[in-house]
């Protein structure tokens, strides 16, 4: 008997060689990343990009972008034109190599481009490849050109019946044929590609967004001032813009980054927005075709160019947004990471210079040091740079990946940020100043946070001291049914304590009315007795710290007093817990009690005892009157309005408003939207911010509309 080793079945004939756009169809997810709705996008990105980069280079102002009912997009632009010479190598026409050669294109160092986002010529080609119809036609030299491809394939489709991915298809044989379909008129040029994407290798599932790609073009005309992008949905999809008839949108702004920083800005500011440019050089040695069409590698001279806006509000949230080329790079690279170095070590040198007046001693300035956190709280900034052939970290140019762009960043941003502190202007040194006293209370309230955080973890019986002595906490461990009662004062921390099963109930009482933190500083919201009470109960830190899962009640209920100061005292709470502890809102874990505002005493017959009823609203009170009326039942006219919680007795208290059994809780809760989020925050701000002028006007526009009742809640 003979034995065959492993290595004798493998030979070369079991080696594949994919040819052309065979690997793309094969392996679409190494060129567009995956093939859900995503990768779908990110075809069409190829394609408008290319119409971008012509408008970046200044051959056009105009971008229509149409995503039609049978399920294809197009692309139009007034650019330049793909080239429909023949390209002396191939033998084939500008637009056949364009669209079916793989690494072919204007962008590899030929001068068409300075700065481009394609970069490594598949982006067109593995459209085409992935597609089961495209069209293309160029206006070019006073004629108009078409070519059709059927996955990658140039040839003829017969349209007869109607233009269809599934028309009969008849590939070229001989030779490929760019038609001349019309003319057109003298100087007119630009491209126009429609594609329907091949189901073969898109799911159905997979379908182009539409709010995706409106925020894609509302981005790139901030980039491009002066393009004009179109976005136009004949669809008629349920849930979008256009699901009752075509829907058209277009975009164009003049005041580039500038302007993108104020659209994306979530805050109130606190300096102005700035704008941040300058250029590099740098050299990099890069293989390059010879006339004998070998490859040899030569050092090239770079240009880099720098521009950046920036922006800090009074919000602690962060939005970066950082772009090579136009292109978005949502994971950053060397040019964000020259950015946040420059950023932080200006801010420090600027702290340390006015150490004095921010009041830090040279023995506190090595625990209270600046973090890039500090620096990045409440930063809206756009970081662009344009260069020729930046290397990225794979096709989907998520990642830059230009080791000397970040060097060039760095300067620029370090050397325009101390032009800024040091010059003569009174609004520039009455911004730098608020910017140097909002880091400087960041930095201190992380310092503050994690010292909190350390300390308000649930303690043993030997740590137990460390809590506010006046909380009244309860015994178990289990966060999910755990609940914190805030109690509005003494009186009604008495009467509470009797009413509550402290198996589970803790009790935290507050002096009067909190702090404002809606206009106050993070480290006055810190020095707040109050605050800072509530805040180390929670146990869960404060702002970009805080940590939900360490929060140590599943429930926050606020039990205020029925009157107008009650809800005063409850609205200064949620103000604190929205824009501290925002996450404990987001997850519903934040209630306010109802505590009942009568007291009915229905007097029994015969022998019966006398029967309590609570009211909760005065016309809830006038329709119980009434209903007892009717039923013939008699009850004291001595009906008793609660004024506050201390009032009631500990039994009427628990059967109210504390026991689970009985009580009822109103939850606070927003969306978890972002746009909920942000609308929420400017009600707060408009309600309890430092401006005081639209609070008036919003008092005497609504003071008809107020209905008393609904503050005794």
């Amino acid at each position: 008997m003979t034995t065959t080793s492993p290595q004798a079945g493998y030979t070369a004939r079991h080696l594949s060689v994919l040819e052309g756009l065979e690997a793309v169809r094969k392996r679409p997810g190494m060129y567009i990343g995956t093939t859900d709705s995503r990768g779908l996008m990110h075809c069409l990105w190829e394609i408008i990009d290319n119409s971008v980069d012509e408008a970046l280079g200044g051959h056009g102002d105009r971008i229509e972008v149409v995503l039609h009912a049978d399920s294809s997009v197009e692309v139009r632009d007034n650019g330049r034109g793909i080239p429909v010479d023949v390209e002396p190598k191939t033998g084939l026409t500008g637009v056949e190599v364009v669209l079916t050669k793989l690494h072919a294109g204007g962008k590899f160092g030929g001068g068409s481009y300075a700065a481009s986002g394609g970069l490594h010529g598949v982006g067109a080609s593995v459209v085409n490849a992935l597609s089961a119809r495209l069209d293309v036609e160029v206006d070019r030299n006073g004629r108009t050109h078409r070519m059709t491809f059927h996955r990658g394939e140039p040839g003829v489709f017969d349209d007869s019946a109607g233009v269809s991915p599934e028309s009969p298809f008849e590939p070229f044989v001989q030779g490929s044929e760019l038609a001349v379909v019309g003319k057109v008129g003298k100087g007119v040029t630009g491209t126009r590609v429609r594609y329907w994407a091949d189901r073969q290798i898109f799911p159905k599932t997979a379908v182009f967004s539409y709010d995706e790609l409106v925020t894609r073009a509302r981005q790139t005309s901030f980039l491009v001032p002066g393009l004009a992008i179109t976005v136009r949905d004949e669809r008629g999809i349920p849930g979008t813009p256009g699901e009752h008839g075509p829907h058209e949108e277009t975009f164009l702004h003049t005041g580039g980054v500038l302007d993108f920083v104020d659209h994306l800005a979530p805050d109130a500011p606190v300096t102005d927005t700035w704008h941040l440019t300058g250029s590099g050089t740098f050299t990099e040695t890069v293989p390059v075709l010879d006339s004998r069409g070998h490859m040899t590698p030569q050092e090239v001279t770079r240009d880099c160019e720098v521009d950046v806006a920036v922006r800090w509000g009074t919000g602690y949230a962060t939005e970066v947004r950082s772009f090579v080329n136009i292109i978005s790079t949502p994971k950053g690279g060397t040019h964000l990471a020259g950015f946040e170095t420059a950023l932080l070590k200006t801010l420090r040198t600027q702290v340390t210079a006015n150490a004095r007046r921010l009041k830090i001693s040279a023995k506190d300035s090595s625990s209270e040091r600046l973090e890039k956190e500090d620096v990045l709280a409440g930063l809206t900034a756009v970081v662009t740079v344009r260069l020729a052939e930046p290397q990225f970290e794979g096709q989907t140019k998520e990642v830059l990946g230009t080791g000397p762009v970040r060097g060039i960043v760095a300067k620029v941003v370090e050397s325009e940020l101390t032009a800024l502190f040091s010059s003569s202007k009174r609004e520039h040194k009455a911004h730098t100043a608020l910017l140097l006293d909002k880091v400087v209370g960041e930095m201190r309230a992380r310092v503050s946070a994690r010292k909190q955080k350390e300390i308000s973890r649930r303690k043993n019986a030997l740590e137990s001291s460390s809590l506010p002595a006046k909380l009244a906490d309860c015994r178990i461990d289990d966060v999910s049914r755990s609940e914190l009662f805030i109690v509005e004062g003494d009186s009604a921390l008495g009467t509470a304590k009797l009413a509550r099963s402290s198996d589970f109930q803790a009790l935290l009482p507050i002096r009067g009315k909190i702090l404002n933190v809606q206009k106050a500083s993070v480290g006055d919201m810190l020095k707040n007795a109050e605050c800072a009470a509530i805040i180390q109960v929670v146990g869960a830190g404060s702002g970009r710290t805080f940590d939900l899962e360490a929060a140590r009640y599943g429930k926050i209920v606020l039990m205020t007093d029925a009157d107008v100061d009650g809800a005063h005292i409850r609205t200064l709470l949620l103000t604190l817990f929205f824009r501290y502890m925002r996450p404990l809102v987001e997850d519903g874990r934040v209630y306010a009690a109802v505590p009942p505002l009568h007291r009915i005493e229905v007097i029994g017959a015969g022998s019966r005892k006398n029967e309590y009823l609570y009211t909760y609203s005065e016309a809830e009170l006038a329709a119980t009157l009434k209903k007892l009326d009717r039923a013939g039942r008699r009850y004291k006219d001595d009906i008793q309005r609660y004024k506050g919680l201390g009032e009631m007795d500990a039994d009427q208290l628990a059967e109210t408003t504390m026991d689970p059994r009985h009580r009822t809780l109103r939850r606070v809760r927003i969306g978890e939207a972002e746009a909920a989020a942000a609308q929420v925050e400017k009600v707060f701000e408009l309600l309890m911010g430092s401006d005081v002028a639209p609070r008036k006007d919003f008092i005497v526009a609504n003071a008809h509309a107020l209905d008393a009742s609904r503050i005794d809640a």
